[in-house]
């Protein structure tokens, strides 16, 4: 691996993607500590080769890396290597106003900068195809970004949870009935979704009854009043109500023109 780099400058039309690469490159690092610094954008690193630690955060925790890993620095977050041996890695800094979003959805956490993957080849596949396009196409290469943050990590046990949850979510059950069908307490279950989601139990069963409904609604003929009763809603009104707040469309207007498809046999 040979020592390169190139900077970008996006202008601001591509800055409008709301995700943009700011630089690539590659590089090898000797086994010896580098001086501590903040960056004023967000970077991801993936290291092929070597083993150490990442000094990160105020408090200049320690972690261990070996590779293959992928970890993340953030702007204005501390942070200085410590190879044990030589490194080899790539690099990439981006930006752009859709990081607070990952950031707030769970991807990109400050709090633990070192991502453990089920698969490391993952993120390695996910990073040459970053490093290969950043350089000719920008729109290209914010979706290499979002492949590279969205990689998927280790399965934790919240993220089961959730999908439970989300199979529980059209029966009309208080959270607390929800946390006791799941075997858990209210507690858990709220770790699990904000650990899972960056989320609240309430918001995991709402969105998943108006991706329902969206769905009953374009794909069947079942009136309104149906659809609010199949997907947990008593009250008609009241489900019109929600769905035109959260869709930004009335039931009926979203049955209209939400849909490419035709309709499914009604139950």
């Amino acid at each position: 691996m040979e020592n390169w780099s190139t900077y970008l400058t996006p202008d601001p039309i591509e800055r409008q993607l709301g995700l943009f690469c700011l630089g690539v490159g590659e590089q090898r690092i000797p086994p010896a500590a580098t001086p501590e610094r903040a960056l004023g954008c967000h970077a991801a690193v993936f290291l092929h080769q070597g083993r150490g630690q990442l000094l990160h955060g105020p408090d200049r925790v320690l972690h261990a890396i070996e590779a293959p890993a992928l970890f993340w620095l953030f702007p204005g977050v501390l942070h200085g290597y410590r190879p044990a041996t030589n490194w080899q890695q790539s690099w990439a800094l981006f930006g752009g106003t859709a990081t607070a979003a990952l950031t707030h959805l769970g991807y990109l956490t400050p709090e633990t900068p070192v991502r453990r993957y089920a698969d490391p080849r993952a993120p390695q596949r996910a990073f040459a195809k970053l490093l290969r396009v950043a350089q000719t196409s920008e729109v290209q290469a914010a979706a290499a970004l979002y492949d590279l943050i969205a990689t998927p990590a280790q399965t934790e046990p919240g993220n089961e949870l959730v999908a439970q949850l989300r199979a529980f979510a059209c029966r009309p059950l208080s959270i607390p009935q929800y946390a006791e069908a799941l075997g858990v307490t209210v507690g858990e279950l709220r770790a699990a979704t904000r650990q899972a989601s960056a989320s609240t139990p309430q918001e995991v069963i709402l969105t998943t009854r108006m991706n329902e409904a969206k769905a009953l609604l374009a794909e069947t003929d079942l009136p309104v009043a149906v659809v609010a009763r199949e997907v947990g809603y008593d009250d008609p009104a009241y489900f019109s109500r929600l769905f035109s707040a959260r869709v930004g469309q009335a039931p009926r207007t979203f049955r209209r023109i939400g849909s490419i498809g035709g309709r499914r046999s009604s139950f």
